[in-house]
């Protein structure tokens, strides 16, 4: 199964034209938020109508660049995991929208407990605190704190707590995020691989191989992380 992860396109679709040409046909694509450039928040609405455009099978949350209520045009489309707990082809989603309170000068950043708030279906649905769930699929705006997906160029981490400690607990099988353009890259906690694939605006994506289902245990295979 091949997963086309995308994140913060910041108000720019033709970016989109230019993926498409190179990934046309993945399984499914996730969309890690920032549909609209900071302070233009009438930007998100036509890159959401160009990925729907390119892609049939979408999954989204939405960033801090984003209003609060574009979640509500995300679910008009069909294609929003935020707060959500959806099957697909055996795996499941399950997102947090938004980005950690940092200089509240984007519209959509939140306290880490509500972060967290989102991913209560997935929690509760958890096959057990501690043990892997190797077919949840988590997409999180925020990344989770102390990792190479959420450094920033002075060093310093600016993830989620909260999120770390969902995936610790829950062990899903890939976590994907966004908001730190600089951190993209790939790491782990536990048996849960991380991806930030940067910012599709910058040229930057990834491409996730999974593996399994039909009684054999999810993996993921490989990530590889393009530019345009």
């Amino acid at each position: 199964m091949k997963i086309l992860v995308v994140s913060d396109a910041h108000g720019e679709p033709e970016k989109l034209d230019l993926l498409a040409l190179k990934v046309p046909s993945p399984d499914f694509t996730i969309f890690g938020g920032d549909f609209a450039a900071i302070g233009r928040p009438e930007t998100g609405k036509p890159v959401l109508e160009r990925l729907s455009f390119h892609y049939d099978r979408l999954f989204a949350v939405t960033g801090n660049a984003d209003e609060p209520g574009f979640r509500e045009t995300l679910e008009d489309y069909d294609v929003c995991v935020e707060g959500s707990l959806i099957c697909y082809e055996g795996l499941m989603l399950a997102g947090s929208g938004g980005a950690s309170v940092f200089m509240r000068d984007t519209p959509n950043e939140r306290e880490d407990e509500d972060l967290a708030a989102d991913l209560r279906l997935a929690a509760a649905a958890s096959p057990g605190t501690g043990e892997s769930w190797d077919n949840l699929v988590v997409i999180a705006h925020n990344p989770p704190k102390d990792t190479k997906v959420d450094l920033i160029t002075a060093g310093i981490h600016v993830g989620s707590p909260l999120i770390r400690a969902f995936a610790e607990a829950h062990k899903p099988l890939l976590l994907v995020s966004g908001h730190i353009h600089e951190a993209f890259g790939v790491d782990t906690i536990g048996p849960t691989t991380l991806v930030n694939p940067g910012s599709i605006a910058e040229g930057r994506y990834a491409v996730v191989e999974i593996d399994g289902g039909k009684g054999t245990p999810y993996r993921v295979v490989s990530v590889s992380l393009e530019t345009l």
